[in-house]
């Protein structure tokens, strides 16, 4: 029933509604500057025992795991103690993901591939975590953990040939450029849609508890993307079900264009989040590699011992633009990447295995060398099987395979079609 009376006055002395627009603290030109962030003393954060109630260190989805210091040193309750090879190995990783994608980035900018993006400065979120799994524990990926596959002794020259879908390109030019999938590396397919590997992980989760087998899966995603309802129907699910899986969200501060206060990081941090939910949520310097392993190691044990998820927010930045058809030039300050104060993960590793005295400037000079031989052997050889553009790469009829377990009769026929016309034309 509609009424015709006139709506009521506005009520005296209260001011009219509005709305809050986030803004970002710094616009092109202006000056950056991070002082006020609040960034707790390495080592300063407990470590709660595997088993313990989530409900027991929500503190921990507010604070900052830390384990490097700022002259190298790893401290506090979450030292993973690793091995000096083991370290070493961890650094040669992040820095082959760098090597890489320098390299790529310029064979798009060279015109040998459409797309590329780069995760410098994140190396760690996904080398850290690479070295905390199982080789066997099932990954799911957003864009930019292309450091999973490399840390996983994944060929290199594979992953180039899908760049550039050529004729070796396992996938045969279906995918966008850097969308790997790699089965044998237990690496799922990535998908450029938002947040939909987090119900695929949360479910594989759940089907490999189902099954009592011992593996569990872990799953990356963007700051921005927690927005996204795949996002929180995957903690839904996480938390009633107690599913062996590590959710992982890499606040690069930046989704896209976007900055993190439009996800929602003016109000709280992106590991409170798992905290509504009954979720244990941690929240760890995402450039310091040790707190990074240390973390996933943590959540993995938890998650192989029955006790459920676990919600890892991992605080780093994102020192390239989103990829390379951005600009990141035109809507940041330019100052920003190099005044982060949580520096570099490659230079904190480094610094550290210095102290240690298992490390020095010529070795690592030397391996950069190394690397950068080896990622452009590799890129010859990918390249001998073409390149993005440059002519028909996979044979014409491939387009009707790869759907239907069982072609139907109607994709049989134009199958059949267009080869009779191919061979008529000669071709």
């Amino acid at each position: 029933m509609t009424s015709n009376s006139p709506a009521p006055p506005p009520i005296a002395n209260h001011p009219p509604l509005r709305l809050h627009v986030p803004e970002p603290r710094f616009r092109p030109g202006e000056e950056a500057s991070f002082d006020g962030l609040d960034i707790p003393a390495a080592g300063s954060v407990r470590q709660p025992e595997i088993g313990a109630a989530a409900a027991e260190f929500r503190d921990l989805a507010y604070t900052l795991v830390r384990v490097l210091d700022d002259e190298g040193r790893a401290v506090g309750p979450w030292h993973p103690h690793l091995e000096p090879e083991r370290l070493r190995r961890m650094l040669r990783a992040m820095a082959l993901t760098r090597v890489f994608d320098d390299i790529m980035f310029r064979a798009q900018r060279q015109g040998k591939t459409s797309f590329y993006m780069k995760s410098l400065g994140e190396e760690a979120a996904s080398i850290g975590a690479a070295f905390a799994l199982a080789g066997d524990d099932m990954v799911f990926p957003s864009y930019r953990q292309q450091g999973l596959l490399i840390a996983r002794g994944w060929s290199i020259q594979d992953m180039m040939n899908q760049i550039y879908g050529n004729r070796a390109d396992r996938l045969q030019g279906r995918q966008l450029p850097i969308m790997y999938s790699a089965k044998d590396a237990s690496f799922f397919s990535i998908s450029g849609n938002l947040a939909t590997q987090f119900p695929q992980a949360v479910g594989w989760a759940m089907a490999s508890a189902a099954r009592g087998d011992t593996r569990i899966a872990a799953t990356w995603c963007g700051e921005g993307s927690t927005a996204e309802g795949d996002f929180h129907s995957a903690c839904t699910f996480a938390s009633v079900y107690r599913a062996p899986v590590i959710l992982n969200v890499v606040n690069n501060q930046w989704a896209i264009s976007a900055f993190s206060g439009f996800a929602g990081a003016e109000e709280t941090t992106f590991a409170a989040r798992g905290i509504g939910y009954g979720i244990a949520s941690l929240r760890v310097d995402g450039n310091d590699v040790l707190a990074v392993f240390a973390a996933t190691q943590w959540a993995a044990d938890r998650a192989r011992t029955n006790h459920g998820p676990t919600l890892i927010e991992l605080f780093t930045y994102r020192a390239e633009g989103h990829s390379t058809s951005d600009d990141p030039g035109a809507y940041r300050s330019a100052q920003e990447a190099r005044n982060w104060p949580l520096g570099d993960p490659i230079a904190r590793l480094k610094q550290h295995l210095i102290g240690l005295g298992e490390w020095n400037e010529e070795r690592h000079a030397a391996m950069d060398s190394e690397l950068a031989a080896q990622v452009r052997a590799d890129q010859k050889a990918a390249e001998a099987n073409g390149i993005l553009g440059h002519g028909l790469h996979q044979p014409l009829e491939m387009m009707f395979e790869g759907v239907f377990e069982e072609m139907p009769w109607h994709l049989r026929e134009q199958r059949q079609a267009m080869l009779d016309e191919q061979k008529a034309a000669g071709l």
